[in-house]
């Protein structure tokens, strides 16, 4: 089955499976294949959300006591590190009734608390190992068979693929996670990676982080680590374009200070309330900006040349080379405020406005818990921000 998805343009996407369901499906074959002691190439299995699919195996082998079967992951027009691997089921009859379910090679061990799975055990997330399950009961009813079974998945380039993924800041380590609520993978998952950032902020409260810094992309969480050499690595979470979403989970999870570290283009965007920062969620507003510009004593052509700019980094430029420093404290202001306001306060925010490379623009913080802001006690032009460590 492949279904599709049309972006705003009307051009379909294809949506692919999940990992978890790529192992249920070849835990299916695997287990028919054992069972009839003839190779099982197609199986259709029902998604979480209730669609079947099909699934060709691209290789089955049987062995006496036990088969194994492996299929390609398709995700579809997804740009998922998983695309193309694959996955693999070993299943074997075991002598005492009940249903064991393993990770081999390639999929990962949760060494942390904090995810959804209990230290120790393989990175199996728990709806794939219940579509596991139910999968191998319904076969195993089906063909009257009463015997204990064992199930073994693994991916081969498991290892190198979690390299590419944040696995091991998780905790999950020797491979990636066998993942998937819903079966399918829609293509540019906005639900994917929100539930990557969730995950990432309640590891970092149950390994005892009470500041979290939040960044909007690796570039950014460089520096960060750079200007936060004392915390943890999980404290250090990649929020991508969810700002006001990643507030909200920090503060949910008890967290008492929030350090979030970005550039112009996309914190430009937060100063003015906009918490979804996808360039195709909100465009840059450079009123907004040449306003600013002015509300800090930036003379008229300034002014005007802010408004007329062809990108917030541009408009930042412009500002710098006039000397108007003080343009960037604001801006980080105004995203400590708008942060406050979008999580209604209960905690303190601080922002600290980076440039490509590194160097300090600007930098805030506000609790809000006083009803007066750090700017208002101590003056926009005379207001100096904590000195940052030194950065390459």
């Amino acid at each position: 089955m492949k279904s599709t998805q049309a972006t705003s343009e009307e051009k379909p996407l294809r949506t692919g499976y999940t990992t978890g369901a790529c192992a249920t499906a070849a835990t299916k074959a695997a287990l028919l294949s054992l069972i009839t002691g003839e190779a099982v190439r197609e199986v259709t299995i029902r998604l979480p959300i209730g669609q079947k699919a099909v699934f060709a195996m691209d290789e089955v082998r049987m062995d006496g006591n036990h088969a194994r079967a492996s299929t390609v992951k398709d995700g579809g027009d997804d740009p998922d590190a998983t695309h193309g691997a694959t996955i693999v089921s070993t299943v074997t009859w075991l002598r005492e009734q009940g249903i064991e379910i393993d990770g081999g090679v390639g999929v990962g061990r949760v060494t942390k608390p904090g995810l959804p799975i209990p230290e120790g055990e393989a990175a199996i997330n728990p709806v794939p190992r219940r579509m596991i399950r139910e999968t191998v009961e319904t076969v195993l009813a089906e063909h009257g068979v009463n015997r204990g079974v064992k199930v073994v998945i693994s991916v081969p380039e498991g290892e190198v693929i979690a390299q590419k993924t944040l696995n091991a800041r998780l905790g999950i380590i020797g491979g990636i996670s066998i993942l998937g609520t819903r079966g399918i993978v829609v293509p540019f998952s906005t639900a994917a990676y929100r539930a990557s950032v969730a995950q990432a902020i309640q590891v970092a409260k149950a390994n005892g982080c009470r500041h979290l810094v939040l960044t909007t992309g690796g570039s950014s969480e460089k520096h960060a680590m750079k200007c936060f050499p004392h915390l943890p690595e999980e404290a250090f979470i990649q929020m991508g374009d969810f700002v006001g979403f990643a507030l909200k989970h920090a503060k949910r999870a008890g967290v008492e200070r929030v350090s979030l570290v970005g550039m112009m283009g996309k914190f430009s965007k937060v100063a003015q309330g906009v918490m979804m920062v996808h360039s195709k969620s909100a465009a840059v507003d450079f009123g907004f900006l040449a306003a600013v510009a002015e509300e800090v004593g930036a003379p008229p052509d300034l002014v005007q040349a802010v408004r007329e700019a062809n990108s917030a980094t541009h408009a930042g430029q412009l500002m710098e080379e006039a000397g108007r420093m003080s343009f960037f404290t604001r801006l980080s202001q105004l995203v400590c405020r708008q942060g406050l306001r979008h999580v209604d306060g209960g905690l303190t925010i601080e922002t600290v406005l980076v440039k490509m490379k590194g160097e300090l623009l600007g930098r805030a913080e506000w609790s809000g818990t006083d009803g007066e802001t750090d700017w208002d006690r101590c003056g926009r032009e005379r207001w100096t921000p904590p000195a940052l460590p030194e950065m390459d």
